[in-house]
């Protein structure tokens, strides 16, 4: 059986989802933020010693053969738990029992958590990409003005978050990645504050999107130089017009892809690329655990049915 760690609202877990009841494959959706709704049992050993029971519907270790981690929530506690100091003891035990339901999942997941969390060190990733031989923009992770002029000083340049891109609050906030104008001294206390990465901005031609799963690369052109709104970040805008399109990579880069998977141990990853005026890749970063469906329903290509098809590899192993 096929375990996939999710939640409610994951519309790409779906997708999982009508493939697998389409091959007629058994599986547990497990939305970790009802898991506080389960009964939930963890022996010391063997590995395999746990189960959770949601009513009728129970599973157990021993039954999954593989492992998707995807977009697990947190644990949405009782409303009959209201003392501050008690919530928070409540919510650190449910988390403790996922982490520890993670670890007893070590070699069946299509991506290990712990996998994910080092690959998504984005100044690793450049190092990675530079050792492999990708083409990597001139860039900096930094809050000190001056290493930023540095690299603005080369030509244009742009400023994207090292890792959180999403401003939490009563109006939640994109940080999309930016053109970076001319700095004067006073902006120095304000980009002291954090850190960012500060890139030279690559003349683009198109971006490039490389969904990578197992040994299956699907690769696509997203054509962000048609809209003004589109030519610095293409998430910006949310334009359902923006053209996606089916390409090849060159051999070599290829090549590079699998060698950055196989370094990062993952066996699904998103890469993304610029390709300039002159039809050279320019590797930016890659996300351990992004979005897909998008690129699925876009382009018709099976990236559900090869995320299945690993899993099922998995299982076999």
């Amino acid at each position: 059986m096929l375990l996939l760690v999710t939640n409610r609202r994951d519309i790409t877990t779906d997708y999982v989802v009508a493939e697998l009841q389409r091959r007629e494959i058994p599986y547990f959706r497990l939305n970790t933020e009802q898991l506080p709704d389960s009964l939930c049992t963890m022996a010391p050993a063997p590995r395999q010693a746990w189960s959770i029971a949601f009513g009728d519907r129970q599973i157990s270790g021993d039954e999954i053969t593989a492992a998707y981690f995807r977009r697990p929530g947190a644990p949405l506690l009782s409303d009959a738990v209201t003392e501050p100091g008690e919530r928070a003891y409540v919510e650190a035990e449910w988390s403790s029992l996922l982490k520890s339901l993670y670890a007893r999942l070590e070699g069946q997941w299509l991506n290990a958590p712990t996998d994910i969390f080092l690959a998504e060190d984005k100044p690793r990733q450049l190092l990675l990409a530079h050792e492999i031989g990708f083409n990597v923009p001139t860039a900096a992770i930094t809050n000190d003005l001056r290493s930023v002029r540095q690299v603005a000083d080369i030509g244009p340049a742009i400023g994207k978050p090292l890792r959180q891109a999403v401003l939490n609050g009563e109006q939640e906030r994109v940080i999309f990645t930016t053109r970076i104008s001319d700095f004067d001294d006073a902006d120095a206390d304000a980009i002291s504050l954090a850190p960012f990465i500060v890139q030279c901005e690559i003349a683009k031609k198109y971006d490039v999107r490389v969904t990578m799963v197992g040994e299956r690369i699907f690769a696509t052109a997203i054509w962000s130089q048609e809209h003004d709104e589109t030519q610095v970040d293409w998430r910006q805008g949310s334009r359902p017009d923006l053209k996606h399109e089916r390409i090849n990579l060159p051999t070599e880069v290829e090549q590079q892809c699998h060698c950055l998977m196989a370094q990062l141990n993952l066996r699904y990853g998103a890469i993304d690329f610029i390709c300039d005026s002159d039809g050279a890749l320019w590797f930016l970063e890659i996300n351990p655990n992004g979005q897909w469906a998008w690129i699925e329903n876009l382009t018709g290509y099976p990236i559900a049915g090869a995320i299945v098809d690993e899993l099922q590899r998995i299982s076999l192993a």
